[in-house]
């Protein structure tokens, strides 16, 4: 099982990606990601999702429209792992071939 990271970690951890932040009222870190269209957010998911099934790591995650919202957690561990931050990091990176900051 992954080792939750502590409140100092996960901190630090997200000044090293852009856009994501703590999730209020429970132990996780989310961010909402906005395409030009449904196809390239749908393109999004299907990229990530590939890492994610890779990883056996899954996000939760809502799409509509152009608009894709994400939060990381490692459920078993019950917070934040080094697994939601390498997940979020490879979104980060996806985004960016996509042209999204």
């Amino acid at each position: 099982m992954a080792e939750r990271l502590s409140a100092e970690a996960r901190k630090s951890a997200l000044v090293e990606l852009p856009g994501w932040s703590e999730t209020a009222g429970r132990e996780a870190i989310a961010r909402t990601f906005t395409f030009k269209d449904f196809n390239e957010a749908f393109g999004f998911m299907s990229r990530a999702a590939l890492v994610a099934e890779k990883n056996d790591h899954h996000p939760e995650w809502k799409n509509v429209y152009k608009t894709v919202e994400v939060v990381l957690a490692t459920h078993d561990a019950g917070g934040v792992t080094r697994r939601d931050i390498d997940l979020a990091k490879a979104m980060n990176a996806i985004a960016g071939q996509l042209g999204v900051a």
